[in-house]
């Protein structure tokens, strides 16, 4: 059977993989130039997603990179009351360690063997088993897999569903080379997750394995045009964290040394996902995985669910070689449950970061009675 993969992000890359290790071959298209054609984001919580880089034969080389020290995690509110402190012991077990999602991508990559990743490819129509893209270029399939994100255009052979926007907007910045520029700031955060949340706000600090501290400010039941009501002029990085730390007014001066501390970048991010419990009728020759089959409020499980969505689709190829159809429906009735239950739980976890005390929302949902 010929598959062809739209997107090398984690789960179209760890369908190939499981797909080469059993013995069959795909192609993966992927529109940017190659593996360095831009950044690939911050840090990684990978707890589920461990199963799937088991059946990629992966598991060891995920542990080499991962972070254990990144499973720690402070909450504090506004006022700069510390909820919650979780410091991991050195011989914690890996049960959700962080990792680069560049990392986790290389270590991807570099398990496929040579040219299975067709770069510069930017996906255009597909039809009767035939997929062109913009430059003209076309490949035959047997089975069509949309890999290709949020924004995926695979998705409307399958649905008209879009992703709707959650009244919730965050504006990215961060600080480089925490520990030698700011070892006061570096030692506050700590080693892993730092989260202030409160007033309809919230401050999510990460530390990257570069040394890069990412910083997401959160801006709950805000309007989807916010970034042009907001008074933030992202032209002007200077200018941008002033308007930020306005934004802010009556936080702890901790959290306002953080946003002081950041360099110039600012990237405006909106905050979208598909509808609750989205499903679409089989077809025998395209399906669907990742963010363009399930994106959900981003608070942990979309990376899990896109690497098992990979695995688990490979597997079910694996099982019916010759029965492309089949296969399909067998994994998308099993994703179908899984991304459901994962998405409804997302939602219920970003409906808690709307409430006015959320940190303490937040603390009974990591330590209920």
């Amino acid at each position: 059977m010929t598959i062809a993969i739209v997107g090398a992000g984690l789960g179209g890359l760890a369908l190939a993989r499981v797909l080469h290790v059993n013995g069959i071959d795909a192609v993966v298209y992927e529109r940017e130039a190659s593996r360095e054609a831009r950044g690939q984001g911050g840090m990684l919580d990978i707890h589920s997603g461990q199963q799937a880089l088991r059946e990629a034969g992966l598991i060891d080389r995920f542990h080499e990179i991962a972070r254990g020290e990144g499973q720690d995690m402070k909450l504090l509110e506004p006022d700069g009351t510390l909820l919650l402190q979780e410091d991991t012991p050195d011989d914690a077990p890996l049960d959700r360690p962080e990792v680069d999602r560049a990392d986790l991508r290389d270590l991807l990559l570099d398990s496929l063997p040579e040219h299975t990743v067709r770069w510069g490819h930017a996906y255009e129509s597909a039809e009767d088993g035939v997929v062109r893209f913009t430059d003209g270029r076309s490949a035959a399939y047997d089975l069509l897999v949309g890999a290709d994100g949020a924004n995926s255009r695979v998705r409307a052979l399958l649905t008209d569903a879009r992703p709707a926007h959650l009244g919730h907007n965050v504006v990215e910045v961060g600080i480089p080379d925490i520990d030698r520029t700011h070892p006061d700031l570096a030692a506050m955060v700590g080693r892993g997750n730092y989260w202030v949340l409160g007033d309809g706000k919230s401050l999510a600090a990460q530390r990257n394995g570069d040394g890069r501290v990412r910083i997401g400010l959160g801006f709950y039941n805000t309007a989807e045009d916010w970034f042009e009501t907001s008074g933030i002029p992202f032209d002007d990085p200077a200018a941008a964290r002033a308007r930020l730390i306005e934004l802010l007014s009556g936080w702890d001066p901790r959290f306002i040394a953080l946003i002081e501390a950041c360099d110039d970048l600012v990237v405006p991010r909106p905050i979208t996902a598909l509808p609750l419990g989205l499903t679409w009728e089989p077809a025998p020759d395209v399906t669907l995985l990742g963010d363009a089959a399930h994106l959900m409020p981003p608070v942990g499980e979309g990376a899990n669910m896109a690497l098992l969505d990979g695995a688990r689709l490979g597997l079910a190829l694996a099982a019916h070689p010759d029965d492309i159809p089949t296969a399909v429906k067998e994994y998308e009735r099993e994703m179908f449950e899984r991304t459901g239950a994962a998405a409804r739980m997302s939602a219920r976890i970003q409906e808690l970061l709307t409430a006015p005390d959320a940190a303490r929302k937040m603390l009974a949902f990591f330590q209920p009675d």
